[in-house]
């Protein structure tokens, strides 16, 4: 089921995810399996060589409450959690944007403590020169897709500007300090609202996603970085992102 939405041995995989259906499924099956085990079980896929992002986005900080590496909770699910708090895990440093990350190429990001969220140096950045890939368990883009935003950055998109963020930030080594970072944020000044799910039919379209749609069979679905980060450039270029990625509310 997992072979043929495009994940295989060796894969740097970015995955967001759903659970809640696919447990629901197992169950039906009378097997006894929960989130950890579908964690372990795409863990044994990836196998020795493979490597596994999960985000741990958490918006807190944004509003003023301090961010501790080593204890704030994903707000992004349940295997997202359980892969914070993996033995092997590590955690990239962004107090809103931050990733667990488990495998071979965890070195890529360790001691990572990139200021802009979606910048060449953030966990995208180093995702796009691994070749890797994004996977999504019963989510559509709107829920899911932050690479775009990567996308949008790396292009300096009109619509979207840097807004910075200062607060508390106690480090892996327990250390507390003010420290400051950045998001490439939309203009809600300008009306600007975020509706990515029409460029991801245009992914679908054009063969990019492999595997299934939400609530479809597994839910799961891949797609190359950095074929995505060529097609979504394309249509930035090309001024097509109004109606793909954004809209404007007047």
């Amino acid at each position: 089921m997992w072979f043929n939405s495009g994940i295989h041995p060796g894969d740097t995989l970015l995955l967001h995810s759903n659970i809640t259906r696919t447990l629901l499924q197992v169950k039906k099956l009378n097997k006894n399996i929960g989130p950890r085990d579908l964690l372990d079980c795409i863990l044994d896929l990836l196998g020795p060589k493979g490597t596994l992002m999960t985000p741990l986005f958490n918006f807190d900080f944004t509003k003023g409450n301090p961010f501790d590496t080593k204890h704030t909770k994903s707000q992004m699910g349940i295997l997202s959690e359980l892969a914070r708090s993996h033995p092997k895990s590590i955690r990239t440093g962004h107090p809103v944007y931050s990733f667990s990350v488990i495998g071979a190429k965890q070195n890529y990001f360790l001691n990572l403590d990139n200021e802009s969220a979606f910048s060449a140096e953030s966990p995208f950045g180093i995702l796009t020169k691994l070749d890797g890939k994004i996977g999504v368990i019963d989510l559509d883009d709107q829920d899911s897709m932050t690479y775009y935003h990567h996308v949008e950055q790396m292009c300096n998109v009109e619509y979207r500007y840097h807004k910075k963020f200062t607060g508390l930030y106690t480090s892996d080594e327990g250390l507390t300090s003010s420290k400051t970072y950045s998001i490439f944020v939309r203009k809600i000044e300008n009306g600007v609202i975020t509706t990515v799910n029409p460029m991801g039919k245009l992914l679908w379209r054009n063969r990019l996603y492999k595997g299934w749609l939400p609530g479809q069979y597994s839910g799961l679905r891949t797609i190359k970085v950095r074929e995505m980060f060529s097609f979504v450039e394309d249509i930035i270029l090309q001024g097509k992102a109004r109606g793909t990625l954004f809209e404007i509310v007047e």
